[in-house]
């Protein structure tokens, strides 16, 4: 019981840095950020701040990870993602626009070249676009979907929405509804499991 006090501190801090560093790397991307700053900013030393993050980029995939976290891990859980869960998920990003701000940034600055975050990013959409073909798999088996489309097809389309709305709702929050848009996306490829091909 008496290491409980030290460890529950430790977390807490550790979810300090983590919000901090969410706002800097959100606002400056992650070439500009600054760990020396995110460390003064949660009361700590950069030696301090390494202690609990051993570099800057395993701090960036945390704060990442943390976003997953919430939306269903890539790392650590398999099978927990669907086209619902996609949806429920950019539902409660509309609530984080940091998060958000963070995601579109980073993911997009991480294609220039090899590294870290371009290998996490790579993981994680291959990941989604895993779990998503599943689900719609399982769909199309039980006549919700048209098994003449393609799921893996299906499955890009409607991650590449997700990301492309965000987008769209950071330049434009007031005029960009993101979880109505991606769910008319999600009714339009159901619908055609309820039709009847027609004969060639």
């Amino acid at each position: 019981m008496a290491e409980r006090g030290p460890y529950a501190k430790g977390v807490a801090k550790r979810e300090e840095i983590l919000t901090v560093a969410l706002e800097h790397f959100a606002r400056r991307g992650y070439d500009r950020a600054s760990v020396r700053e995110i460390a003064r900013e949660s009361g700590l030393s950069q030696a301090g701040l390494l202690h609990h993050f051993s570099s800057k980029q395993e701090l960036f995939l945390e704060v990442i990870r943390r976003r997953d976290d919430r939306d269903g891990d890539p790392v650590n859980h398999r099978h927990l993602h669907s086209v619902d869960h996609l949806i429920a998920a950019v539902e409660h990003n509309v609530d984080e626009p940091g998060l958000v701000r963070l995601f579109v940034t980073m993911s997009a600055e991480s294609v220039d070249e090899p590294s870290v975050a371009r290998s996490f990013f790579e993981s994680r959409y291959e990941w989604l676009r895993g779990e998503l073909r599943a689900d719609i798999q399982a769909r199309q088996d039980a006549g919700e979907v048209s098994a003449s489309l393609d799921a893996d097809d299906l499955a890009s389309l409607m991650v590449a929405a997700a990301d492309g709305l965000q987008l769209q709702w950071l330049l434009q929050p007031e005029k960009v509804d993101m979880p109505h848009r991606l769910k008319t996306l999600w009714s339009l490829m159901t619908q055609s499991g309820n039709s009847t091909p027609s004969p060639e």
